[in-house]
C-alpha cells in the first residue's frame, strides 16, 4: 500500500504549513523529508480502515469543495498564502465542532513529531538538543535467543502467556520458575542495546505501539510499549509499591489478598528482582527546579524508587525512553524474561494472537498469526493474556467472552504537562527519568483521589505533542525555548465512569474515554498547582497545555488567578487540551463476582475456566501512581496461585 502523488502533494501542503523552515537556514518540513516518514508511520498502522481514511482526506485536501468545507470558500489549498493556510488550520483547532479540532490534532501530529524527529542539526541546534547518540560499538550479547516464525507452527505446552511485558514477562518468569512448560507469544519484536541508539527515530517506530494512537473522540493519546518486553523497556524505571489506601479499594471489590500479606509479599518478591532503589535518584536538573519551587510553597517532595543498576542518571538516561543503551533498566527483558528463558521457556516474537482456543467449555491454547500470514497454534492447559489494557479485552471479545465488565472500567491516568520557561537552561532531555515527585495534591476531596506531579525527560519530537501550535513561526521559537523549559507532569487519578475497550468490525480495539466533570475539575486544580510550583521556582513565562494558548508572566502580566481563569474557560473537552495516557489501566478487572468484574481473585475469567489475566487490565481502580510494579505484583500472585494448582 503506497501514497499516490497527489496525496503525497497533499501531504506536504500540510506538513509545510505546520513547520514551514525560516527561508534560510532551517529547512521547511518537505526539505526536511518530513513527508517521508509522515507516510512511512501512516502505512505502519496496522487498520486499514484508518489508513484508507487518511487517503480519502489527502485526495480531497487540495480541492475547492473541501476549501468551501472548511472556511466557506471555495479555494484550493495550494492557491492560499503560508498566513492564510495556517488560518484554515487555526480555524479547525478553535472550531466549535469536536470532529474539527480532532482532526487538527491528528494533523498536527502528523506533521510535528516527525519533523522533529528527522529535522537534523538545523532544527535541533537552536534549541540546543545534539541529536541521537548513536549505537554503542561495544552492546552486550544478549540473554535471550527469541524464536522467529518462519512457517505455520505449533506448539504445546502447559501454560502460553500472551505478551511479555510488566504483567506477561513476569507471569513467565514465575510460571517457568516454578518447573511448568512456558510459551509465549509477543506481537513485537527484541530490541536491545544492540538497537538502541537514543533517537527519537529508532524508539518511536520500533518500541511503541502503532495503533490505537488515541481514544475515538480524539481526547487523549495512548502511549503503549511494543516488543519483547513491552513497556518496562520504554517506561521511567518509576517504581511505586501500590498505595495502602488504593489496596483497600481494590480489596472492597472482593479480591481480599490485595490487602493483606500475600499481595504485599509479591511486591516484595518484584522489588528485589528488579533491584528497585533510591541509590540512581540524583536530581536531574529539571526535576532539581521542580523540588525547589515545591519547597518553596512549603510542599513535600520525595525522591523516587527506581528499577535500574548502573544507570548514569545524565545524558544516557534522560534518553532511556527510546530503551536504554546501558542496560541499566531492569526491564522484564532483563529479569523476569531472562529467568523463564534460562528455564527453558519458549518466547516468540512476530506473532499477533487472535482468538483464545476452546473445548467443553475450557480454554485450551491460542491461535495468532505473523505479519507474513503464518499461523500460529498453541495448545496449552492453561492460557494468560498479558497483553495490556487495550489489548487484552481486544482478545478476550474476539474470544467470544460477554461478560459486561471485560471491556469496562478503563483507566487512564490522563497526563499532560504545565510549562515553565526559565532563564536558566534546563536540558529536559538529561539527567534521571524521573527522581523526584510532589504529592500534595494527591488528595483533593478525602477519597484518595487528585493529581501527582513528576517530570519527564522530553526530546523535541515528543515535546510537540504539548506545545501548541498558532502559526509557523511562533511554534518554532516555542520550540527552540526547549532547553529552557521545564516540564511539570500532571497526572491525574481517575474514576468511574472511566473508559471503554471494544473491538471493531475489523476485530481491532477501539477505545473511548471522556475525562468527567470530577475529574476535569481535579485536572484543572492540578494546572494551578503545577503553575503555582513553576512560578515559585523562578519560572519567567507559564504555559498550559491548552491548544489555544493559556499563559501568564509572574510579576508581569497575569497572575495565577488570571491563569486558572483562563484554564477553566478552556476546559477539557476533546481538541481542547492536549493529554496522554502513559498508564493504561482497568478494563478487567478483578474482583469477587461476574457482576463487578471480569476475573476472579485467582485472575481466572468467569466465564472461560482456564483464561487467565495478568496485567493492568486487572487493577479494580486506577493505582494513582506509576503502575509497573502494581501490574507485575499482580502477575506474580496471579501466577504463583496458577502455578499451585497446575503443579
Amino acid at each position: 500500500m503506497t501514497f499516490t502523488d497527489r496525496q503525497r502533494s497533499a501531504l506536504r501542503l500540510i506538513v509545510d504549513t505546520f513547520a514551514p523552515g525560516d527561508g534560510g537556514r532551517v529547512p521547511s518540513a518537505s526539505a526536511a523529508g518530513t513527508d517521508d516518514l509522515t507516510a512511512e508511520l501512516a502505512l505502519r498502522n496496522p487498520r486499514a480502515g484508518e489508513v484508507k481514511q487518511l487517503k480519502m482526506l489527502l485526495d480531497l485536501w487540495d480541492t475547492r469543495a473541501l476549501g468551501m468545507a472548511l472556511t466557506g470558500r471555495p479555494r484550493r489549498f495550494s492557491s492560499l498564502s503560508q498566513a492564510e493556510r495556517e488560518r484554515v488550520l487555526l480555524s479547525l483547532v478553535d472550531s466549535r465542532l469536536e470532529a474539527k479540532r480532532g482532526l487538527f490534532t491528528a494533523l498536527k501530529g502528523a506533521a510535528l513529531m516527525p519533523y522533529y524527529i528527522d529535522g537534523g542539526p538545523a532544527v535541533w541546534e537552536p534549541m540546543g538538543y545534539p541529536g541521537p547518540l548513536g549505537v554503542r560499538s561495544d552492546p552486550p550479547a544478549p540473554t535471550i535467543a527469541p524464536i522467529t516464525i518462519t512457517d505455520h507452527t505449533s506448539f504445546d505446552c502447559d501454560v502460553v502467556v500472551v505478551g511479555s511485558g510488566a504483567g506477561g514477562g513476569t507471569t513467565a518468569g514465575v510460571l517457568a520458575a516454578a518447573g511448568l512448560d512456558v510459551v509465549v507469544l509477543e506481537a513485537g519484536r527484541m530490541h536491545d542495546e544492540r538497537d538502541f541508539d537514543g533517537g527519537e527515530r529508532h524508539g518511536f517506530t520500533e518500541l511503541y505501539a502503532a495503533a490505537p494512537q488515541a481514544t475515538l473522540e480524539g481526547q487523549i493519546s495512548l502511549v503503549a510499549g511494543r516488543g519483547l518486553g513491552g513497556g518496562t523497556v520504554v517506561n521511567y524505571s518509576t517504581s511505586f509499591r501500590t498505595p495502602d489506601d488504593v489496596r483497600e479499594e481494590w480489596a472492597s471489590y472482593g479480591a481480599e489478598q490485595f490487602a493483606g500479606d500475600e499481595y504485599a509479599a509479591s511486591m516484595d518478591a518484584v522489588c528485589q528482582r528488579l533491584g528497585v532503589n533510591t541509590d540512581h535518584d540524583r536530581a536531574a536538573t529539571r526535576d532539581a527546579i521542580m523540588e525547589r519551587g515545591a519547597q518553596a510553597l512549603g510542599w513535600h517532595s520525595a525522591a523516587m524508587p527506581r528499577n535500574v543498576k548502573g544507570c548514569d542518571q545524565g545524558i544516557e538516561c534522560g534518553r532511556c525512553g527510546m530503551g536504554c543503551r546501558l542496560g541499566a533498566k531492569q526491564s522484564t527483558a532483563k529479569t523476569w524474561l531472562a529467568d523463564a528463558h534460562a528455564a527453558g521457556a519458549r518466547i516468540v516474537t512476530g506473532v499477533d494472537v487472535r482468538t483464545v482456543t476452546q473445548h467443553a467449555g475450557r480454554a485450551t491454547g491460542v491461535v495468532g498469526r505473523t505479519a507474513d500470514g503464518h499461523t500460529v497454534t498453541v495448545r496449552a492447559r492453561a492460557v494468560v493474556a498479558s497483553a495490556g489494557a487495550i489489548q487484552t479485552p481486544a482478545l478476550l471479545q474476539r474470544s467470544g467472552l460477554t461478560n459486561e465488565n471485560i471491556g469496562a472500567h478503563l483507566r487512564l491516568h490522563p497526563a499532560t504537562g504545565v510549562w515553565g520557561v526559565f532563564d536558566e537552561r534546563v536540558d529536559p532531555w538529561t539527567g534521571s527519568m524521573q527522581s523526584r515527585y510532589v504529592d500534595d495534591l494527591k488528595d483533593l476531596d478525602g477519597n484518595g483521589y487528585g493529581v501527582l506531579f513528576e517530570t519527564a525527560p522530553l526530546t523535541p519530537a515528543f515535546d510537540t505533542g504539548f506545545i501548541n501550535w498558532r502559526g509557523g513561526d511562533e511554534f518554532r521559537r516555542r520550540m527552540d525555548e526547549l532547553g529552557h523549559l521545564l516540564p511539570i507532569a500532571v497526572i491525574l487519578r481517575d474514576r468511574d465512569p472511566g473508559g471503554t475497550v471494544r473491538i471493531g468490525r475489523e476485530g481491532e480495539p477501539v477505545v473511548r474515554y471522556r475525562v468527567s466533570p470530577a475529574d476535569t475539575e481535579h485536572l484543572m486544580q492540578g494546572f494551578v498547582g503545577a503553575g503555582r510550583i513553576a512560578e515559585a521556582a523562578g519560572a519567567h513565562t507559564v504555559y498550559s497545555p491548552h491548544l489555544r494558548t493559556v499563559s501568564y508572566r509572574p510579576g508581569k502580566q497575569g497572575s495565577i488567578e488570571t491563569f486558572e481563569a483562563d484554564c477553566r474557560r478552556e476546559g477539557a473537552v476533546p481538541g481542547r487540551v492536549a493529554l496522554a495516557a502513559l498508564h493504561i489501566m482497568g478494563s478487567a478487572r478483578m474482583g469477587g463476582s461476574p457482576e463487578v468484574s471480569a476475573v476472579d481473585p485467582d485472575g481466572q475469567t468467569w466465564e472461560l475456566p482456564g483464561l487467565y489475566v495478568a496485567d493492568g487490565s486487572c487493577f479494580p481502580t486506577a493505582s494513582g501512581v506509576n503502575p509497573m510494579i502494581s501490574i507485575e505484583s499482580i502477575a506474580h500472585m496471579t501466577a504463583t496461585r496458577l502455578a499451585a494448582s497446575l503443579t
